[in-house]
């Protein structure tokens, strides 16, 4: 998503809510402020008020957050680790511990669901809310979204943004309006007014490409959007150009959908040197495997379909699946169709940068049956699998891996 406008910025309220009418806005839009780099401060205090960047510091690390010290350099998340060291070569970087933040993440979300139960998470550091059930309990939702702030910076001593509207689309908007640390009510009757001065690059769905083709056309702001005839959009770029059209006159009636059903999970890794090393690759692919299935399991779920992701050294990325006759939590049978994905994708003397596994077409573990062929037997991998979960429980992920995974790939980066 594009940048929102400083005008907008500044209508934010630091205080808290304002006297700004929220009586037909029932959806909030929380946002943690630069959340893994805010939740690393906690650990480091002494780095307060320094630019500090969160991710992997090899070459090909990306980074996944900064504090507002190193941002004011031009280093934002996904930017090449490289980059970002170029560009504010006086910060600390920080390896990202994933484990610290689900701890975190998990607490904040206590706080939601202590408010709402209508809460649809959209990543470990944002969510929205529909507070709409809790106005008779709590108050008014500016007033709600208030005690959310103040309930995170006490419980956990990071700031949130919190945007207040009368749909997602336009609270989402709201809470990056106001970055960091404020709160940003758009009254139902001024969205329009709220929406048309932003650039168009604001609205969902304008990727980069997207606003090129729509600065080229002269339509720079959402305002310049709506002017448009929804026909020329759509003969422009097909069904895309009326959803467009829609947003921006701020129409979006998505609900707020609670505990949403994962579609899919995953899990990808870079090497830090381009590999060509068909056994390097493989291995790379059971690690991955041995970290799906073990989500999934933790999940409570099974999958279908299995999918490789194959990125060469220059950039093109390739991608396989197969589905399966039954669905799978097994790390042993992950592998093993992703194996022969990339067996059979003719990559073998390839040098890749990249490499991913999938597990998609998702259902919950307690409604899947194994059935069995004649003469079939169960070949045991799930309970051995389940018997490692409980060892890495207690003592740690190391615990127990297969044995070609004993030495790390030479590769890979990072667990």
């Amino acid at each position: 998503m594009g940048g929102v406008g400083d005008e907008a910025g500044r209508r934010a309220d630091r205080g808290g809510g304002g006297a700004a009418d929220d009586s037909g806005c029932p959806i909030l839009h929380v946002d943690m402020d630069a959340f893994y780099a805010s939740v690393e401060l906690l650990d480091r205090p002494e780095l307060k008020g320094t630019p500090v960047i969160v991710g992997a510091p090899g070459a090909r690390g990306v980074v996944l957050s900064a504090t507002y010290e190193a941002r004011r350099f031009g280093v934002h998340s996904a930017m090449a680790m490289t980059r970002a060291r170029r560009l504010c070569p006086v910060a600390t970087v920080i390896p990202p511990r994933h484990g610290r933040y689900a701890e975190v993440s998990r607490g904040i979300r206590e706080i939601f669901e202590a408010i709402t139960p209508l809460v649809e998470p959209i990543a470990s550091d944002e969510a929205f809310l529909d507070v709409g059930g809790a106005r008779r309990r709590l108050g008014p939702p500016a007033l709600i979204a208030r005690m959310i702030r103040e309930q995170v910076a006490e419980r956990h001593g990071i700031t949130c943004s919190v945007g207040v509207a009368s749909s997602k689309f336009v609270a989402k908007l709201a809470s990056r309006a106001c970055k960091p640390d404020g709160l940003l009510v758009v009254p139902a009757d001024q969205v329009v007014e709220f929406l048309h001065p932003l650039p168009v690059g604001a609205l969902w769905g304008v990727g980069e490409r997207t606003e090129q083709a729509l600065v080229r056309l002269g339509i720079r702001t959402v305002g310049d959007l709506a002017r448009v005839p929804v026909a020329t959009l759509q003969r422009e770029f097909g069904a895309v150009g009326a959803h467009l059209a829609e947003l921006a006159w701020g129409r979006d009636d998505r609900p707020v959908v609670a505990d949403a059903p994962d579609k899919n999970i995953g899990g990808e890794e870079t090497f830090p040197h381009d590999v060509d090393d068909p056994e390097t690759i493989r291995r790379e692919l059971l690690r991955l495997s041995e970290r799906v299935a073990a989500r999934l399991r933790a999940g409570g779920h099974v999958g279908r379909t299995v999918s490789v992701k194959l990125r060469r050294s220059d950039f093109t990325t390739i991608t396989r699946s197969r589905t399966l006759r039954e669905a799978t939590d097994v790390a042993k049978e992950i592998y093993d169709t992703a194996r022969a994905l990339y067996e059979a994708a003719g990559l073998e003397r390839v040098r890749l940068r990249l490499v991913g596994v999938r597990v998609e077409n998702l259902r919950p573990a307690a409604t899947a049956t194994r059935q069995l062929s004649l003469g079939e037997r169960e070949t045991g991998w799930r309970e051995a699998e389940l018997a490692v979960d409980r060892a890495t429980r207690r003592f740690g992920p190391e615990a127990v891996r297969p044995a070609s995974l004993v030495r790390p790939p030479s590769g890979a980066m990072g667990p």
